[in-house]
């Protein structure tokens, strides 16, 4: 699945571009600032950056910079900006940048820029490509983000999801509740570790309701968190 990095130090402006681009099948990471996208960059395998430009500390210039040094040049970079100076426009594309979009924009512009730079770059992850993960009677479709107990579909949270998606993708890994925070309700998530023990309860539930075999594959490591155990 394609992975977008989401850089912008307004919270409000990140779930609602999370929102857009995951409805049209993307996976996404989110960064406040320079530094946190430079770990996300070095902790996760990024098809492509969305950058704002007008951020304090950093700006988006001084960031794709650092992003372009880090990457070689290999993950392209559109920028978000409220500004529509040609100027700036022209410093974006200059410095590295790969299509300039000014706010407000609508979520099919957003969409359809994405996929142009993903083909142009020759970036984009064909559906074809992985669409599906199956463990035992769990059936995943990446693409649609369906999930099937045997071939019955499963009303899942995007949360719940995500977290299902991360134990599927990586079976046997062992997650501490700090980790299952920073992947899935990005780095600044200040509500506490509760959250992932009560996620993970309503995903045994659902998962249960449909099969026993399926809730069991979520385990619990005591003193350290969770894991997908696909060989019960």
């Amino acid at each position: 699945m394609t992975t977008i990095l989401i850089v912008d130090d307004e919270y409000n402006m990140r779930q609602l571009i999370d929102l857009v681009i995951v409805k049209s099948g993307f996976q996404t990471i989110h960064a406040e600032n320079g530094a946190e996208a430079y770990q996300a960059i070095s902790q996760h395998s990024i098809d492509l950056v969305l950058l704002d430009v007008m951020m304090p500390g950093e700006d988006g210039f001084e960031v794709c910079k650092a992003i372009h040094a880090m990457t070689m040049d290999k993950v392209p970079i559109i920028f978000l900006t409220a500004r529509d100076a040609k100027d700036d426009k022209v410093k974006g594309l200059m410095i590295g940048g790969d299509d300039y979009i000014v706010k407000p924009f609508t979520a099919e512009e957003l969409v359809a820029r994405i996929y142009a730079v993903l083909r142009r770059t020759g970036t984009l992850i064909q559906e074809t490509e992985v669409q599906f993960l199956q463990h035992g009677v769990i059936k995943m479709d990446e693409i649609s983000r369906k999930v099937c107990i045997e071939d019955e579909l499963i009303a899942l949270t995007l949360k719940e999801f995500e977290l299902l998606y991360l134990f599927m993708k990586h079976p046997n890994n062992v997650y501490s509740r700090e980790q299952l925070l920073e992947h899935i309700w990005n780095l600044n998530y200040s509500g506490g570790t509760r959250t992932v023990d009560t996620h993970i309860k309503t995903l045994r539930i659902k998962l249960g309701k449909k099969s026993k075999e399926a809730s069991d594959y979520i385990q619990t490591v005591w003193g350290v968190g969770y894991r997908f155990e696909k060989n019960l």
